[in-house]
């Protein structure tokens, strides 16, 4: 339960700093901030919290069950438009694919044994 409680807690303060400061942020990445520097200074253990995220990671798909069915509830309305969302959906991680592997391929240093171009 201490590991809830410390998740719970560094949740709640990105809350409450995005509301007392009006940060232009998402209060759950703003306590997932929190929560790493905590962890980089040692404040808190990864014992303390280690078994409640896993926990959570196990059953994350429960947290999304919401979601889907909102989504199906939309397929009606989504009909029209789902020749472009699913393009997008497909073409977008190709096209992050592709730019990726090329960029890594003009950054990659020469293996020792390799013959440079030039």
């Amino acid at each position: 339960m201490l590991g809830f409680a410390i998740l719970l807690l560094f949740n709640l303060l990105g809350l409450g700093l995005k509301e007392w400061l009006h940060v232009p942020m998402p209060a759950n990445l703003i306590g997932l901030v929190l929560f790493a520097a905590a962890l980089f200074a040692k404040v808190v253990k990864l014992e303390w919290v280690e078994a409640s995220a896993q926990w959570l990671t196990q059953h994350m798909m429960l947290f999304f069950i919401p979601y889907i069915v909102s989504a199906m509830a939309l397929l009606p309305a989504l009909g029209s438009q789902l020749v472009p969302i699913a393009a997008g959906v497909v073409a977008g991680p190709l096209i992050v694919v592709a730019v990726t592997g090329f960029a890594a391929a003009k950054l990659r240093k020469p293996d020792a044994g390799e013959e440079t171009a030039g």
